[in-house]
């Protein structure tokens, strides 16, 4: 799937090649300890040896509690297709399509797959390192066959003539329709109790992964920072990003947002050049065995000014306040409004009017996940629940800060997995 920066990078890609200027470190995006690197960059380290993979065990446990889960919310299977979810629970990386791959997991009895006949060796060779990959049951149909009377087959073969079947929420409706026309007597319903009821808590294996790969943006970012002139286009600063992961041996990508652009909190597809004096906003992440980081840093190249200071300090007020508010039992509703409170009360409200998004949303194998931090969202916060924690000042056309950092629910509190950045003009607190 497209990311939203590499969206607006298709749309500003003309107007960028006719602005930007020659910048040799852009040309080396992943050779450690290249000498045509910036001196900032070719001083950081491969953190590859610090990630520790998920194993075939914990995913193992992982389907135990999704049967669980069933149990107590009344589903008899889940269906799981390409996607996050598929690997979540079985490490399969599957890519789209028409074709119709699933993994079949009943509350009781062992899972099933069904698989396009041609793409049974593959799917083998991916299903042998999930729980069930020594004797896997793999039901393969030919390309003029039905995929679905094979999925239904196997419902019946489990037990399943009627009762409730669980598709996941990213499943296509053509797949969920042609289940139902195969099975009719099987009522579908959402899986997300399911899903996210496993997804949302994190396993101690899993908070270290993001603990890790928000450490990698953070040097990234940091990396950059000191490798930034005045005259760098976005692309060059972009590129720049990605020979900082490439020394850090993970793969990620950021968004760059110049000046009155960055009051579009998802950036703007309009070419932009850094100048002494302007908001530079940077936003994305990385991806360290499957479990992402999301990561904002505004800062000025130079000199900032005093409004561009007031509002830094009152979105720094706003994300402590959240960082605060946050602890389990708290609703998720709770910890967006004690940020919002504070920049309202700073007078820039009221609502949406300048902070103009939620506060947060969930972390952990997609960068966007259960539970979000919004206004109406009554979901309780628990221990080892992994959300963003990034208000924002968006002042158009002038300019925005937003500071984002990945927040950790806690026993009794939570914690940002990053410190805090302390200012616009030394957001690294290096200088």
């Amino acid at each position: 799937m497209i990311s939203r920066r590499q969206f607006l990078k298709v749309g500003s890609v003309a107007g960028v090649a006719v602005v930007a200027r020659p910048l040799v470190a852009a040309t080396a995006l992943e050779k450690p300890g290249d000498s045509s690197l910036p001196p900032s960059l070719a001083r950081l380290k491969s953190r590859k040896s610090g990630a520790v993979p998920i194993t075939r065990e914990e995913r193992h446990e992982r389907q135990e509690h999704a049967r669980k889960l069933m149990s107590e919310n009344a589903l008899d299977a889940i269906v799981l297709m390409s996607g996050t979810s598929l690997n979540y629970f079985t490490g399969i990386r599957w890519w789209g399509g028409e074709r119709l791959f699933a993994l079949v997991l009943p509350a009781k009895g062992a899972a099933f797959y069904v698989c396009p006949a041609f793409e049974e060796d593959r799917a083998r060779e991916e299903i042998a390192n999930a729980p069930d990959g020594e004797r896997p049951d793999v039901r393969t149909w030919q390309e003029d066959e039905s995929p679905y009377q094979r999925l239904a087959q196997g419902l019946k073969e489990r037990g399943i003539r009627s009762g409730k079947l669980g598709i996941e929420e990213t499943v296509r409706f053509f797949f969920a329709d042609g289940i139902a026309q195969a099975a009719p007597q099987v009522a579908l319903v959402s899986a997300t109790p399911v899903t996210a009821g496993c997804r949302m808590i994190k396993s101690a294996r899993e908070i270290a992964l993001m603990r890790l790969a928000c450490q990698v943006t953070l040097s990234a970012y940091e990396a950059v920072y000191h490798a930034l002139r005045e005259g760098m286009t976005q692309q060059q600063v972009e590129d720049l990003i990605a020979a900082a992961y490439g020394q850090l041996g993970f793969p990620g990508e950021a968004s760059v947002e110049v000046g009155e652009y960055s009051a579009f909190p998802h950036g703007s597809s309009t070419p932009q050049i850094i100048r002494e004096g302007s908001i530079v906003m940077i936003d994305d992440g990385c991806t360290v065995e499957g479990y992402q980081s999301d990561i904002t840093r505004t800062f000025v190249l130079g000199k900032a000014s005093d409004k561009m200071k007031t509002v830094f300090d009152i979105v720094h007020r706003a994300q402590a306040a959240a960082l605060a508010a946050a602890r389990p039992g708290v609703e998720c509703g709770a910890v967006d409004a004690a940020a919002r409170k504070v920049i309202t009360d700073a007078g820039y409200g009221p609502d949406y009017k300048y902070f103009t998004h939620r506060l947060g949303h969930g972390m952990g194998m997609d960068g966007h996940e259960w539970p979000y931090l919004v206004r109406g969202n009554a979901t309780k916060l628990a221990p080892n629940i992994t959300t963003s924690d990034e208000p924002g000042i968006y002042i158009r056309g002038e300019f925005g800060i937003r500071l984002e950092d990945d927040m950790h629910i806690t026993e009794d509190g939570a914690e940002l997995f990053t410190p805090q950045s302390l200012s616009l003009e030394d957001p690294f607190g290096k200088a």
